[in-house]
């Protein structure tokens, strides 16, 4: 395993949580590397359901070092009720470290997320989760945010605090914004940064150092390829770089220490919030996939929009990152399909495009191509190896893989830890 990347090639909600599970048997480090607690992985062991939104889902595999890696922006009010959760349900949480270079988001970011999204008008909102991640990012790039090694000296932590929320006030407040009240804000703060101050650590020495003692290090990335800054579908994506890439950025490791790059991909495609999406179905198929899947989100509860299965997005996804292994999941979702369509190709204005498009205007107005396979009907819940699948689930696979030039690594038919298989 060595040095090993997880990231979803679609939309988000692919199933990473489920995936870094299952690979974590193997791990001794699990790093997340970007986004914050808009995250939502979902774990579900033989008899519990976890849904983590900052801390790595290495946590629930007693022997795993787990790390909040640079790239991620901290909610310390967030990440301190998330490691009480866990306690709660008797889950150690001593091997987490926390970035000491990680930036933090502070109250006034969400309130400022909640002012932007609200003034937006229709058609130019983005579909945040209000939890700050945006302005959070914008304080990192303007240089002027609070970071974890701040914590590390109380003193300073509280003189920016108070200095940036009444700033926040001065500018916003005549604006419209929600005004914070600096004083209440404080107390919930402080006493989530005295929780998590012991966490807080020189990560990018303590990734590096595992990755040369030869240790099995798994980066886990949030969201999914196309919410990338740069490569999503802009501007309907999120604020970090989501994709391959951002692994190194947002842990501390060089290129050269990645071995092997996995790309989470639904057998169907889902998208969350506002933004094109030339598969979804508006219609009755759109909808039994919502249901049979599930598809609500694990931090919102938003339902999730619902279409075929994206070659022409996922291919370029997967030349992005850089995929070696792939691993489909919800495959048991599609079982009491007739047919079940794969889009191969787009058509704007008549012609076949060559690749998929920057421009979200053309991305919306695109025709896509369909291939028409036949379903199964036949539950797949209980299958264990490639030989127990129906022939045509294993057909619908292999046309997958070769479309998407890329080799399937796992195969997951349900939410269960033991509903997943090698191949």
């Amino acid at each position: 395993m060595s040095v090993s990347v997880l990231v979803g090639v679609q939309w988000g909600d692919e199933g990473k949580g489920k995936i870094i599970d299952v690979l974590t048997k193997d791990a001794q480090m699990v790093v997340r590397f970007q986004g914050g607690n808009n995250a939502g992985h979902t774990v579900e062991t033989e008899d519990r359901k976890f849904v983590l939104h900052l801390i790595p889902s290495g946590i629930l595999r007693g022997e795993t070092d787990n790390v909040i890696g640079n790239g991620v922006v901290v909610d310390p009010v967030g990440l301190a009720e998330e490691m009480n959760a866990l306690v709660a349900r008797g889950v150690d949480v001593s091997r987490l470290q926390v970035s000491s270079r990680a930036h933090l988001i502070m109250p006034w970011h969400k309130l400022l997320d909640a002012f932007n999204e609200n003034k937006a008008s229709k058609g130019k909102k983005i579909g945040t989760t209000k939890r700050g991640i945006g302005p959070a990012y914008a304080s990192k790039a303007n240089r002027t945010a609070i970071r974890a090694c701040d914590i590390l000296k109380p003193a300073r932590f509280e003189a920016l605090f108070r200095e940036q929320a009444a700033e926040y006030n001065r500018i916003y407040g005549p604006l419209g914004a929600e005004k914070l009240d600096p004083d209440t804000a404080w107390k919930e703060v402080s006493a989530a940064a005295d929780q998590i101050r012991p966490y807080v650590k020189d990560t990018v020495l303590s990734v590096n150092q595992a990755a040369k003692a030869g240790k099995n290090v798994l980066l886990e990335g949030a969201q999914g390829a196309f919410l990338d800054i740069d490569h999503g579908t802009y501007p309907f994506v999120t604020s970090s770089n989501t994709t391959s890439g951002g692994a190194c950025t947002g842990s501390g490791l060089p290129p050269r220490a990645i071995d092997c790059v996995w790309g989470v991909i639904k057998a169907y495609t889902t998208r969350v919030g506002e933004g094109p999406f030339p598969t979804e179905q508006d219609n009755a198929t759109g909808e039994f996939l919502r249901t049979k899947g599930g598809e609500f989100g694990a931090t919102t509860g938003r339902s999730r929009r619902c279409g075929w299965l994206d070659i022409v997005a996922s291919r370029h996804s997967c030349m992005v990152n850089g995929v070696d292994l792939l691993a489909v999941t919800k495959l048991d979702v599609l079982d009491e399909l007739d047919e079940i369509k794969i889009c191969t190709a787009y058509k704007l204005d008549g012609e076949i495009l060559p690749a998929f498009p920057a421009d979200v205007e053309d991305l919306a107005r695109v025709e896509p191509v369909y291939e028409t396979l036949p379903g199964w009907k036949t539950s797949t819940a209980s299958a264990r190896s490639m030989a127990d699948l129906p022939e045509n689930a294993r057909k619908y696979l292999a046309r997958m893989a070769e479309l998407l030039e890329a080799k399937i690594g796992i195969v997951s038919i349900g939410p269960k830890r033991d509903q997943t298989f090698t191949v």
